[in-house]
């Protein structure tokens, strides 16, 4: 399996783990990068999700009090990030296909709300022009398309 990795100056760091990240880091914006024929995803992944879980019959128990009592309880887990390849079909296609060995998973950058997330891939996906290259991004934010620009 192909690690995430991110190049900061000289030093090139790999993350395998949660523990790898900075404490109270959100998630990261990502490049993949097939190394044949350097077509590139700009994308983010959160770090974690929230999930509904019903509450025991304990726990249901020790609520007190007057009004509506809660049924569930959300709790935060531990995204897929270390084995994430993104949500672009054309690349799960050549992966399936072909194999992940040709694909480089980078982070470009690390964030620490959710908010910054969506600000940060906005922000790389513009840099990186990905509408006007030949990159694997065909939209930006649901919004813009690459088929407007490219004729």
């Amino acid at each position: 399996m192909n690690n995430w990795f991110r190049y900061e100056n000289t030093q090139i760091k790999e993350f395998i783990t949660l523990e790898d990240f900075p404490e109270n880091s959100f998630g990261f914006i990502y490049r993949i990068t097939n190394a044949i024929t350097g077509k590139f995803y700009i994308g983010k992944k959160s770090l974690y999700h929230n999930i509904k879980k019903k509450l025991t019959k304990s726990e249901l128990a020790e609520q007190s009090g007057p009004g509506r009592k809660a049924t569930t309880k959300r709790i935060q887990k531990e995204s897929d990030w270390a084995t994430y390849w993104g949500s672009n079909k054309e690349i799960l296609a050549e992966i399936k296909s072909k194999g992940n060995l040709a694909f480089q998973r980078d982070i470009i950058k690390i964030v620490n709300t959710k908010k910054e997330l969506t600000y940060w891939e906005l922000h790389y996906q513009c840099q990186y022009n990905v509408l006007l290259v030949d990159s694997y991004n065909d939209n930006i934010l649901g919004k813009f398309f690459k088929r407007d620009f490219v004729s």
